[in-house]
């Protein structure tokens, strides 16, 4: 009988581009940090350990909350995992923990990639994969995902960064200024699902003071080139700016007042989605891959002095 055992180590990879650095964590596929020099531009998490609050995280296939995990499709009543006997939802997808392989490397570049298995609560098999490619001054990201069953397939996605603003202590987002380039807000409730109810938001939003978010927002504005953006500026990193193509028609803003303390208010999470929470259950702004088909989407982080 062999007396072999698996890799129990943490495995990451990471690329550089001049003083820029990325460490991809295969365990879930997300970003564990993101540095320039000296500069923390992600609010990470260490090597090997459990992140909290999704620090990183991709949502595959879909983002945000699913009200007590119940969803229906092609006549079929469907039943995902919940986040727990306090916590009523099925939360940030199925890839969050599962491993993912190195695709391709190389100095600059690292491709990680995935299969979302079907499973009794999400029927569909998905191929995923993330390209990550680093210059000085920017990471450019782009997912890509393929029905890789036998039938159509629903799904949403998304990230969930933490944007630093050079400090980590609780409420030092307090005089970072945010520009949030959307028009609408979709209310949510107390568990953060969607009440039915939207309204219209002021983009620019200035200093964030002791303003509170875990907002979905959408009817992004866009420059000539269909990217929006969102700005994030602090007296110690500058400008960070997070810019979305056509295929993330959401943005979720999270100012973390609800974290632990020593996590409490310190980063802005700014999460590009595909869809809304409860999108799964409501048939909001899902994407539908025939069998074979693809879909991809990038987003970029920018960062000045």
């Amino acid at each position: 009988m062999s007396a072999a055992w698996p890799a129990t180590e943490p495995t990451e990879v990471a690329i550089a581009a001049g003083d820029a650095r990325l460490v991809v964590d295969l365990r879930g596929g997300g970003m564990r940090t993101l540095t320039a020099g000296d500069r923390e531009l992600l609010d990470g998490y260490g090597a090997g350990t459990v992140p909290g609050a999704s620090r990183g995280r991709v949502l595959l296939p879909w983002p945000n909350r699913i009200r007590d995990g119940r969803w229906s499709w092609g006549g079929r009543d469907l039943q995902l995992e919940l986040a727990g006997p306090d916590k009523p939802t099925a939360m940030h997808g199925l890839v969050g923990w599962q491993p993912w392989a190195v695709l391709e490397q190389s100095g600059d570049a690292v491709t990680v990639g995935t299969v979302v298995e079907a499973r009794s609560g999400y029927p569909f098999r998905l191929a995923a994969a993330i390209d990550h490619v680093l210059e000085p001054g920017r990471l450019t990201v782009t997912m890509r995902v393929r029905n890789a069953g036998a039938e159509p397939a629903p799904f949403g996605a998304g990230f969930h960064p933490y944007l630093a603003v050079g400090a980590q202590e609780d409420g030092a987002i307090a005089d970072a200024e945010l520009e949030l380039p959307a028009r609408t807000e979709l209310v949510v409730d107390d568990g953060g699902l969607p009440t039915g109810e939207r309204r219209p938001l002021a983009g620019t939003i200035g200093r964030i003071g002791h303003r509170a978010f875990d907002t979905p927002v959408t009817d992004l504005d866009r420059d000539a080139d269909g990217w929006a953006r969102v700005r994030l500026r602090s007296a110690t990193l500058g400008t960070l700016e997070l810019a979305v193509d056509g295929s993330w028609p959401w943005l979720q803003v999270f100012t973390g007042d609800t974290l632990r303390p020593g996590q409490r208010r310190r980063s802005v999470a700014v999460e590009p989605m595909t869809c809304p929470p409860n999108a799964l259950a409501d048939h909001v702004d899902l994407v539908v891959l025939e069998p074979g088909a693809d879909w991809t989407g990038t987003w970029t982080l920018g960062w000045s002095a």
